[in-house]
């Protein structure tokens, strides 16, 4: 059953938007971050210039997946978290892992029908396809986040994996 637009936040209503209507170009994903220019030339010129610290945490409360489990996920020590909350930007290679991420959290909520609690869970348990690791964990690397967005796409269309 799909979620309500009433229980979510904007930039979730706005990435289901998205999804909903069946277009897949431009990275609407970056609305997690609460951006909301999705053309490649911008996000890769936001990447160089690297994520503000606000806009990480709001991709946070977006993902509602705890501030460690990003950390983890984008392989930023809880330490350089701190730092970059202090300097108020993260570097361009950082940001670059944290915009994968945002990719495979948008399909997952997409997957759950604009549920990103469901989505948490699904990102933050084992999945035995992945030889029981969870989502976030495969993730971590581009050929694993890649493998993430096609076993979305096959459970998106009902293929048993």
């Amino acid at each position: 059953m799909a979620r309500s637009v009433a229980h979510m936040t904007a930039d979730i209503a706005e990435l289901w938007k998205h999804a909903r209507s069946g277009r897949r170009e431009g990275h609407y994903y970056v609305s997690l971050f609460g951006l909301r220019r999705y053309d490649t030339l911008h996000v890769v010129a936001t990447i160089h210039r690297g994520l503000t610290y606000s806009a990480f945490a709001r991709f946070q409360r977006n993902s509602e997946l705890p501030f460690a489990v990003l950390a983890q996920a984008v392989e930023v020590p809880e330490r350089t978290l701190a730092r970059r909350k202090k300097s108020g930007r993260f570097e361009p290679a950082e940001t670059d892992r944290l915009v994968r991420l945002a990719r495979i959290v948008a399909r997952a909520i997409e997957l759950f029908e604009g549920n990103a609690n469901a989505a948490r869970d699904w990102l933050t348990n084992s999945v035995i396809a992945l030889g029981g690791r969870t989502p976030i964990e495969f993730a971590t690397t581009e050929v694993g986040a890649i493998e993430i967005e096609n076993l979305i796409g096959r459970l998106a269309h009902g293929i048993p994996t």
